[in-house]
């Protein structure tokens, strides 16, 4: 039987549900065996560092952990308990995840979430990810991710290059 712990920052009292995403940021969900880095493929990740993240800044709203990983060897378990979907459902609410791998079944279940998977060929830092994300929100975002913030509401109406007299 798999277990799912969370673990986020509490400012007053006891928090119950998972904090509301912040206006016009991304959620960001980032595979890691650490907290340090990204650095795990999706099935085998220990945890899921979960961020919002805005052109200006990020924070930290939790970490989910699993008991119950892939060994990374590439070969499923022909039986028994679906180790994907609770993945899946407690990372509802992100619209991007950061892993160094992802296989097709998994990423399929990940998509139909409403979740953008991104493959990064090398481990690197969480900062860095995070620096990365914000420097694509600063510029111009590559068409992928523009699709992405419009169906998170992350945002604004697009600008009109029509005069308006």
């Amino acid at each position: 039987m798999s277990s799912t712990r969370r673990l986020s920052l509490v400012n007053d009292g006891f928090q119950i549900k998972r904090p509301e995403r912040q206006a016009g940021a991304l959620r960001v969900a980032i595979a890691t065996q650490d907290m340090k880095g990204l650095n795990a493929h999706f099935g085998s990740a220990k945890r899921f560092a979960i961020y919002d993240v805005t052109p200006d800044a990020w924070s930290f709203v939790e970490a989910v952990a699993f008991d119950d990983v892939s060994d990374e060897s590439g070969t499923h378990r022909a039986e028994g308990e679906d180790r994907i979907a609770p993945k899946v459902a407690a990372l509802k609410g992100c619209q991007l995840l950061f892993c160094l791998a992802i296989g097709g079944p998994s990423a399929a279940k990940v998509i139909a979430a409403k979740i953008h998977p991104i493959k990064v060929p090398e481990p690197e830092s969480i900062d860095a990810v995070l620096a990365r994300i914000q420097t694509m929100l600063r510029t111009a975002p590559p068409p992928w991710l523009r699709k992405v913030l419009a169906e998170a509401g992350a945002v604004g109406k697009k600008a009109s290059f029509e005069d308006e007299d």
